[in-house]
């Protein structure tokens, strides 16, 4: 489903998910509920203060052992809800100093 001029489609959460949200360097931690989420972002709602999602970029942590996650960056706050933007390794811009490798050096390996 698409909500309001959204580049991505979003799927609502039926039920509260809980999920939670991490530094990148591990020393904070918070828990919220995923309201919805695309390839691209999520809506959430954040328990406690939302004074650590200043940071940069931070962790959600899909699965409670921490080993299904995503990278995010913070898009918007409004109350107790924020919108967060998934970053992939594909939305970082590749350094222009590094040479793309060549078909002869990928077969070569």
């Amino acid at each position: 489903m698409k909500f309001d001029g959204r580049k991505a489609s979003r799927v609502k959460m039926d039920h509260r998910q809980p999920v939670n949200l991490m530094g990148s360097d591990g020393t904070w931690r918070r828990s919220c509920v995923l309201l919805d989420v695309s390839q691209s972002g999520a809506k959430i709602e954040v328990e406690g203060t939302l004074d650590v999602l200043q940071a940069k970029e931070f962790f959600m942590l899909l699965s409670s052992t921490g080993l299904a996650y995503r990278r995010c960056e913070l898009v918007w706050i409004d109350g107790t809800m924020a919108g967060v933007h998934f970053i992939t390794a594909e939305g970082k811009k590749k350094s222009a100093s590094a040479p793309a490798p060549t078909q002869n050096a990928v077969q070569s390996k």
